[in-house]
This record gives structure tokens, C-alpha cells and sequence, in this order.
């Protein structure tokens, strides 16, 4: 454990940014980190031998962590040093003519994507981004016990003096469960909006944006759920003929449910639509419960209905070229004016 250890502390001491320590952070205490993965083998152990190798584990883990938040503090300052040694305002300046502002590419694939589900009737829904656990998990038949309610995925706040404990929404589907519990079938909506969970690497952040859609009808059946969000794949990413194939999968507040992906080439170090023969998700998707229905008010017998949801981020990922999600959110103007759009039509 003691040369481990060393190697591990090396590799900290061996970062060189803040980026480079929380990708080494991910692979040291994330989901399937090696420490992690440490932890995971107490279960093969002797009784007798579980106990001391636990606490060694633990002790472990927190030196590592320890020393993570010292390296991170030094960076921080370097960083901070850094920045301040090398940008500068005149603020002297008058704005220059020649100057334009630009869309971010969040806007602008939330403008394409609501641009086309409103053409096909969708109307949008909103709701708030502080929830209470009812209308997060409950509602859509996710038990006490599901892992996402867990604080390592979710944000919460201290309880209220009543004891109802507030949270940072992880999904849009909220918003789902509010439109049906205000209103009458038919329905039929777009609920886009910022989500937030416990998470950060190139292709998560804590904070992100996400699209769910929803329709409730009579003789609402899976049929329409393909056509719906093969036709908006297509659309979206500029391929007639895409590839798309549908895989079994389980969620909570869907039944039966699904994941979708779209064909592509990874060859060469980068993805491909419209060729190849590999996969990649894109969708999770399906039949409404019929719980999720009931917890609304609406008859599962007489209404049936069909969900989709995806994150704005990554599609504007993949759709424009962008290889680090993290990027989004840095308020980098250079940045910006790489991948920002006109606001008046065109890149």
C-alpha cells in the first residue's frame, strides 16, 4: 500500500493544472476509480481480514483526498497569478465598430431544436429549478432507495423548519410531472432548462442543459415515440438516411423504455454520423408508467403517452465539433468567438 501510495501522490504532484487534477481525481475517487475499486473488493475478504484492510482503505483515501485539496490550492494561486500577469483591460478603449457579439452554441442548438419540435405542435414548459423531492423523484416512481437520491448525485439543501429538504432539480422531467398535474390531456410539450448534478469531467459538469419532451394522448403507442425522435435525429444532424437503432434499458418513470443510437465512424480519432459501423447513445426514451400517470391524476386506462429526453450540451458537442464540455461554461470570449454563431443567421 505504502508504494502505492507514493505513486499516487507522485501523480498529484505531477499535475499541472486544475483540469489535470480533476481528470486525476476521477481516476483515483470516481465511480470506478482505482481506490474505489479497492473498496469494492472488501466483499471477497475473510470476515476477520475485512475490518483492518476497510480502515486502511479509508485511511487511504483520505491522504489522497488531502493532499488533491493541497495541490489544488496551489494551482488555484497559480493559476489566479497567472491570469492576472496576462489579461488586461484598457478600459480607455472605445468599442470597437468592427465588433459583434455572437450566440454560444447552447443557444444556438436550443433555438434549432425548439425551432422544430414548435413546427410539429409542441408547446414549451417550464418550471422551477429549486424542487422538493416529490416532484424530483417520487412522482416518477423513483423509490426512497434509488441511488440518483443519493447526496453524491444530487444537490440538497438544509430542511426547511417544516423538515421538506429542497434540492437543485437533476432532471427536466419535473417539469413533466407539474404540466400533467395542472392540465388536461392532450398534451403535448418541450421542457428545456438547466440541470444539475454532482459531476464534473470533459464530458459532465455540474451544471448542464437538457430538453425532455412529452406527449399524452388516447392510442398514444411506441410507434409514435420512434418516429418522433428519428425524424428529429435526422433533421438535426443534417443526414437523410442516419442509422438508428433502439436498445432495451430501465428507467423509473418509463415502461417500456429504451436508449437510442445513432451510427457513426470512430476511426481516425474522431466521430463520423452517417457511416461506419459504430454506435453511439443518444436518447433515453419510452412509455409513460402508468404509476407516473396515476401519481398525476390522469387514467393510465383511457391515456397513454411517450418521453424523450437528451442534454443540449453534448448534442451541440457532436453536432458542432466541440471536445470538451467544460469549455461551455469558462467564459472564454476566444473561445466564443471559435465556435459562437451570428445572431443574425449563419456561423
Amino acid at each position: 500500500m505504502s508504494q502505492q501510495l507514493q505513486q499516487w501522490q507522485s501523480e498529484i504532484d505531477a499535475t499541472q493544472s486544475i483540469r489535470d487534477l480533476d481528470d486525476l481525481k476521477v481516476k483515483l475517487l470516481g465511480k470506478t476509480g482505482e481506490i474505489t475499486s479497492l473498496l469494492k473488493t472488501l466483499g471477497t475478504l475473510p470476515p476477520e481480514e475485512r475490518k483492518d484492510r476497510g480502515a486502511e482503505i479509508n485511511q487511504l483515501k483520505l491522504v489522497v483526498s488531502d493532499q488533491m485539496d493541497n495541490r489544488r490550492a496551489i494551482l488555484e494561486e497559480q493559476e489566479l497569478e497567472s491570469r492576472l500577469a496576462s489579461e488586461k483591460i484598457d478600459v480607455t478603449l472605445s468599442v470597437r465598430p468592427e465588433a459583434v457579439g455572437s450566440l454560444h452554441p447552447i443557444t444556438q442548438v436550443f433555438g434549432e431544436i425548439i425551432s422544430y419540435f414548435s413546427k410539429f405542435g409542441f408547446d414549451i414548459a417550464t418550471g422551477p429549478e429549486i424542487e422538493d423531492e416529490e416532484h424530483n423523484f417520487a412522482a416518477l416512481n423513483m423509490p426512497d432507495h434509488h441511488p440518483a437520491r443519493q447526496s453524491h448525485d444530487t444537490f440538497y439543501f438544509m430542511p426547511d423548519e417544516s423538515g421538506i429538504r429542497k434540492l437543485l432539480r437533476t432532471h427536466t422531467s419535473t417539469v413533466q410531472i407539474r404540466t400533467l398535474r395542472q392540465s388536461q390531456p392532450p398534451i403535448r410539450i418541450l421542457a428545456p432548462g438547466r440541470v444539475f448534478r454532482c459531476d464534473y469531467d470533459a464530458t459532465h459538469t455540474p451544471m448542464f442543459h437538457q430538453i425532455e419532451g412529452l406527449v399524452i394522448d388516447k392510442d398514444i403507442n411506441f410507434g409514435h415515440l420512434k418516429s418522433t425522435v428519428i425524424e428529429f435525429c435526422r433533421h438535426f444532424f443534417e443526414i437523410p438516411d442516419l442509422k438508428i437503432r433502439f436498445r432495451p434499458s430501465f428507467f423509473p418513470f418509463t415502461e417500456p423504455s429504451a436508449e437510442m443510437d445513432i451510427g457513426c465512424d470512430r476511426s481516425g480519432g474522431g466521430i463520423k454520423f452517417g457511416k461506419g459501423d459504430d454506435w453511439l447513445e443518444v436518447f433515453g426514451c419510452g412509455m409513460v408508467h402508468p404509476n407516473v400517470l396515476k401519481n398525476c391524476g390522469i387514467d393510465p386506462d383511457e391515456y397513454q403517452g411517450f418521453a424523450f429526453g437528451f442534454g443540449v450540451d453534448r448534442f451541440a458537442m457532436l453536432k458542432y465539433g466541440i471536445p470538451d464540455l467544460r469549455s461551455m461554461f469558462e467564459s472564454d470570449n476566444r473561445w466564443l468567438a471559435h465556435y459562437g454563431f451570428s445572431p443574425f443567421g449563419g456561423k
